[in-house]
């Protein structure tokens, strides 16, 4: 699992990241949310789930380097479905996508699942 992680980043650029994951993940879910409130059909509210969960799944930093991924193709479809909105759902793609390539940084659920472990081997005595 760790090589899919590029980084788990402490200091300002862990701060940076989780700065980015927080505000890609509100994003979509706070896109989920606001489309779900009409009545979509169920393939589109299907979607809207997805969505939202894997922006909350993003947000909390678990399974960031494929949630992201998804993430940017989900929102790259959407730019050329909602021509309204295309340039929002281009800047959710691409922090769907730098999210995925950079990594979850140092505070996320994936820094404590699968980072960097420390292995104290006891003395030996002769």
């Amino acid at each position: 699992m760790r090589r899919l992680f590029s980084t788990l980043a402490y200091g300002a650029p862990g701060l940076g990241l989780l700065l980015l994951r927080v505000v890609a993940g509100m994003c979509f879910v706070f896109q989920a949310v606001i489309a779900m409130r009409g009545d979509p059909p169920v393939a589109s509210t299907l979607l809207y789930v997805l969505t939202g969960a894997l922006g909350a799944l993003l947000l909390i930093g678990l399974w960031t380097p494929v949630s992201g991924t998804v993430l940017a193709i989900i929102a790259s479809s959407s730019a050329f479905l909602h021509r309204a909105e295309f340039l929002n759902w281009v800047l959710l793609a691409a922090l769907g996508a730098g999210l995925a390539l950079l990594g979850p940084g140092a505070w996320s659920v994936d820094a404590h699942l699968f980072g960097w472990k420390r292995v104290e081997l006891p003395d030996k005595k002769i």
